[in-house]
């Protein structure tokens, strides 16, 4: 009997050790889930000089107070939603301060095609011998302009454009051998690309041609002169 009433005892005591922490565990409110397109939107709006309290892409007072008041000034709905409208203004807004300038996109062409026929060397950085981002950096590098080395970075630099909408100038990116954008060439215009290949070196392609339609990743714009993009 006393071994029951002992067993009690330590039940009822786990038991009210264990209700608080069950409670709390219950009413715990679930934190809201981040939002990349928020986190960018949230970077820029503070780089264009609004009051931002956070940069986590996750909604707060200050954030929708920011978004409104960008709203306001760039003739926009006054909602405090980030809708398309208002991220593709504020990564347009953005971009003019942090996008290259004084560079026209035909002139980078220009300057690409001195290249062709250069051979590709894995880790190559000059004429004697390019791999496809070095190549587009120093294209660039020639009207002083910078880029990050290597192809996943420079995908990360300037605003998404659509491939309809793509200009001279523009970087264009392709999943070769490895997911994401891991080949990267120079937008020439009318549908063609120019970018240091493995099989032939700097040379002049179609982006409609079964490979690189197949394996296009996407594109961005870096030079200002270009304009928006949507």
């Amino acid at each position: 009997m006393r071994k029951k009433s002992w067993l009690t005892v330590i039940c009822c005591l786990l038991l009210v050790c264990l209700l608080p922490s069950l409670a709390m565990a219950k009413n715990k409110t679930k934190a809201p889930a981040r939002d990349w397109k928020l986190t960018v939107a949230q970077q820029k709006l503070e780089l264009l000089g609004y009051d931002v309290d956070r940069k986590d892409g996750r909604i707060s007072k200050d954030t929708t107070e920011a978004i409104k008041n960008f709203q306001k000034e760039h003739g926009l709905k006054k909602s405090g939603k980030l809708d398309t409208k208002t991220y593709n203004k504020i990564s347009w807004e953005a971009f003019k301060m942090e996008g290259i300038a004084d560079v026209r996109g035909k002139d980078i062409v220009k300057t690409a095609a001195k290249y062709k026929g250069v051979p590709y060397k894995f880790g190559g950085t000059t004429p004697k011998g390019f791999d496809c981002s070095a190549y587009v950096q120093y294209v660039f590098g020639r009207h002083d302009a910078k880029l990050p080395r290597t192809a996943d970075a420079q995908v990360l630099d300037g605003i998404f454009v659509l491939k309809s909408k793509l200009k001279p100038g523009d970087l264009v990116f392709f999943s070769t051998y490895a997911s994401g954008a891991s080949h990267v060439g120079i937008y020439a215009g009318s549908g063609k690309f120019w970018s240091a290949s493995t099989s032939r070196g700097v040379g002049l392609d179609s982006l409609d041609t079964g490979y690189w339609k197949e394996h296009y990743y996407g594109a961005r714009r870096v030079l200002i002169e270009n304009g928006e993009t949507a």
